[in-house]
């Protein structure tokens, strides 16, 4: 006869522990492959109608014709600058540094240029409300100093061009408008 060994509390409960992990398992695993009705928020995976708006974006090829322009402008003019063009959001499109441009003339380009898209008029026009409102000025990415000037389509803003590096903010902005005055063509 053969000897039968006792099993002991301990390896019953790990036994019956491991059983019902496997059950468990098991179960989990066919649940997994059932379907389940959507809600209303997972059947819904689309935008339209009214929840949609449509923009209108200057291209790459018509910010770099617009840049190249102004330092076309500025070279008649002996004048080294930077120009910035930034889409309607701000991003930039295209940033050149004229030949002799001056260091800080890249970014102060680019914040005029940020400047004037975000509130649809020129640098020169904005600095005035800085009378009124002087903390305009302490918005993190604007330049409140003549030079920037707005592209608009449709009396909506698309981008802003922002031009630095001349010895007076008049002529960064002058030469804004030549990149403008380039895209109206």
């Amino acid at each position: 006869m053969k000897h039968v060994k006792k099993v002991s509390q301990r390896a019953r409960v790990i036994t019956g522990a491991a059983l019902a992990a496997l059950v468990i398992g098991g179960f989990g695993a066919w649940s997994a492959g059932a379907t389940a009705p959507a809600t209303p928020a997972a059947r819904k995976t689309t935008a339209s109608g009214g929840n949609l708006t449509r923009s209108t974006h200057l291209t790459v090829a018509a910010a770099t014709d617009a840049a190249e322009a102004v330092l076309d402008a500025a070279k008649k003019e002996n004048q080294r600058v930077s120009v910035a063009v930034v889409d309607r959001n701000g991003n930039t499109l295209v940033i050149l540094r004229g030949d002799g441009a001056g260091p800080q003339s890249y970014e102060s380009a680019m914040k005029k240029a940020y400047t004037a898209v975000s509130w649809n008029a020129p640098t020169s026009e904005l600095v005035k409300r800085l009378d009124g409102a002087p903390t305009l000025k302490d918005i993190p990415g604007t330049l409140f100093l003549a030079g920037g000037a707005p592209v608009t389509a449709k009396n909506a803003p698309v981008a802003g061009i922002g031009v630095a590096g001349a010895p007076s903010g008049d002529l960064d902005e002058k030469f804004a408008r030549a990149g403008v005055a380039e895209l109206a063509d």
